[in-house]
């Protein structure tokens, strides 16, 4: 194998380490239709540097598109200490308030209104990890009045300082067959190296 197909070769598969690198994502929240009932689930960690503290407050799960507010976790009234200082969209649907019928794990949230809160339990220290869900039965998108589609909030460039809602189906690149194919060409690109010409008699 000559040294420009080695080269050739390095680059390639650092390019696939690159690609297939998972970007840091923060606290993302899915909402999706499940049967009868809409469903969200939260998972990930949050970075508080950057924001600033507004103090405590005692919530429950719940969502009110219009004013950008989604909250999960159970479903019953818990302690969350509040932080300002993001940047985002500030609706993700048309006006509506409903509250979880059930719910469990961490409540953590983001409150769009009235200056905007990102919400995180009580005595919350930064990049814990954080999971959380919140069922809203016999429910659909149009009865909570939200938009599908991908909405985010940030406060800073570090791995954990973004929230993320997506409701509905994420679209995902198309990375299984722009793998597949560069699979396709170096596997080319070896058995080409390995092939020697021959000689006629």
């Amino acid at each position: 194998m000559t040294t420009q197909t080695r080269l050739f070769l390095a680059l390639v598969c650092a390019s696939l380490l690159v690609a297939s690198s998972p970007a840091e994502a923060g606290f993302v929240v899915t909402v999706q239709q499940v049967g009868p009932n809409v469903v969200a689930t939260g998972s990930g960690a949050i970075d508080l540097a950057g924001l600033s503290p507004m103090g405590s407050n005692n919530t429950k799960s719940l969502m009110a598109p219009g004013a950008g507010v989604i909250i999960t976790g159970p479903a019953a009234p818990a302690f969350t200490d509040d932080y300002t200082g993001f940047t985002g969209p500030y609706n993700f649907g048309s006006s509506g308030l409903a509250f979880a019928s059930s719910g469990s794990g961490d409540m953590v949230g983001i409150d769009v209104s009235f200056g905007g809160g990102i919400l995180v339990p009580h005595g919350y220290m930064s990049n814990i990890p954080l999971s959380d869900s919140a069922i809203y039965d016999n429910a659909t998108f149009s009865s909570l009045s939200v938009t599908p589609g991908t909405y985010e909030w940030i406060w800073g460039t570090g791995a954990n300082q973004n929230f993320t809602l997506q409701i509905g189906a994420a679209k995902v690149p198309d990375t299984g067959s722009t793998l597949a194919f560069l699979a396709l060409g170096l596997a080319a690109l070896l058995g080409a190296s390995r092939v020697r010409p021959s000689r006629l008699a």
